[in-house]
C-alpha cells in the first residue's frame, strides 16, 4: 500500500494567500480567539469508504488535515491544539488496523518532527502511553525531547486516551498520596485534583470540535470540557481544512460564554471592565 502522498518534506507555507490572510485578520480582530482548541478527528473510515479506499488510507488522508489545521493555528496565534488521535476503546479494533495505525504514526512523526521543531511547535502527549508499542513510545519521547522548549504552539496528541481513564488514574494517584500522608483529604479541591490529570499543563479547551456528523464527545476530555463550547460539523476529518476551522471559530466567537451567570451579569461585568 503506497501512503507516500501522506508525507511532504515541507508543509508550512512561506506565505499566506490574500483571501486567507483576510479571513485570519477578521478572526483576530472581530472577537477573542480561543486559547485552546481540541478536536475529535472522526470520519476517516467513512471518508475512505466513499472514496473506494481502505480504512488505513482514510487515516493517512487525515494527515493533510492535521498539517493544515496546525499551520492555521500557528498563524492565528492559538496557543494550544489537542487532537484526539487514538482512544483507549480503539484498542478493540481489528489488530491489523491498529498495527497499521501505529506504523502510520511512527512514519508521520519521523517525517514531521523537524518541521514541527523548525516552526517552534512543542509536541505533548496525553494518555496511557505505557500501552503503546515500544517503537511508538521511543519516537514520541524523541520528538517531545527535541521540541520541549518550543513555545509558538503546544500540539497535544491524545493517544490511548479517554476521559474516564484520565479521571480514574488521577483518583488512583491521589489516593496513594493520601494513604502515604502527602495529602490531607480536607485539602482536596478542583485545583489539586486537576494537578493529577494528564492535562495538568494545559488550560481547559474553550472550543471542542467534533467532525463527521456524530453528536457526542466519545469519552474525550470529560473533566476539562465542562465549559467548552462544542461545535459539530458533518465534514469528515480528511476533508476538514482551515476553512472549516475558521467556521468553527466564528461560531465560537458568536456565542455568549456565561459560566453559570446570567446574560445581565455578563453584560454588567463587561461594562464595568470597559470603564476601568
Amino acid at each position: 500500500m503506497d501512503l507516500s502522498s501522506a508525507f511532504k518534506p515541507h508543509w508550512f507555507s512561506a506565505d499566506i494567500d490574500s483571501d486567507d490572510a483576510k479571513a485570519q485578520e477578521e478572526l483576530k480582530t472581530s472577537c477573542e480567539l480561543p486559547r485552546h482548541i481540541a478536536i475529535i478527528m472522526d470520519g476517516n473510515g467513512r471518508w475512505a469508504r466513499l472514496k473506494g479506499k481502505t480504512r488505513i488510507e482514510g487515516h493517512a488522508g487525515g494527515v493533510d488535515s492535521v498539517r493544515d489545521v496546525v499551520e492555521a493555528c500557528t498563524q492565528l496565534g492559538i496557543g494550544y491544539l489537542t487532537l484526539f488521535t487514538f482512544s483507549t476503546e480503539n484498542w478493540k479494533r481489528p489488530e491489523k488496523e491498529v498495527s497499521a495505525l501505529m506504523q502510520l504514526l511512527i512514519k508521520v512523526l519521523r517525517k514531521e518532527t523537524r518541521e514541527l521543531h523548525d516552526n517552534n511547535i512543542r509536541l505533548n502527549v496525553i494518555g496511557n502511553i505505557n500501552l503503546l508499542p515500544e517503537k511508538v513510545s521511543d519516537v514520541l519521547r524523541e520528538t517531545m525531547e527535541l521540541t520541549k522548549n518550543n513555545s509558538r504552539l503546544v500540539l497535544s496528541i491524545a493517544l490511548s486516551y479517554s476521559g474516564k481513564w484520565d479521571i480514574l488514574q488521577a483518583c488512583r494517584s491521589m489516593a496513594f498520596d493520601v494513604q502515604s500522608g502527602h495529602i490531607n483529604p480536607q485539602n482536596i479541591d478542583e485545583q489539586l485534583f486537576e494537578s493529577y490529570l494528564s492535562t495538568r499543563s494545559l488550560p481547559d479547551p474553550e472550543l471542542l470540535i467534533r467532525t463527521s456528523g456524530e453528536f457526542r464527545i466519545s469519552n474525550f476530555m470529560l473533566w476539562q470540557s465542562a465549559y467548552s463550547e462544542i461545535y459539530f460539523t458533518n465534514t469528515y476529518w480528511p476533508d476538514f481544512r482551515r476553512a472549516q476551522l475558521y467556521d468553527a471559530i466564528r461560531d465560537f466567537q458568536s456565542r455568549e460564554r456565561r459560566f453559570g451567570q446570567t446574560s445581565e451579569q455578563i453584560n454588567t461585568s463587561q461594562t464595568v471592565n470597559s470603564k476601568i
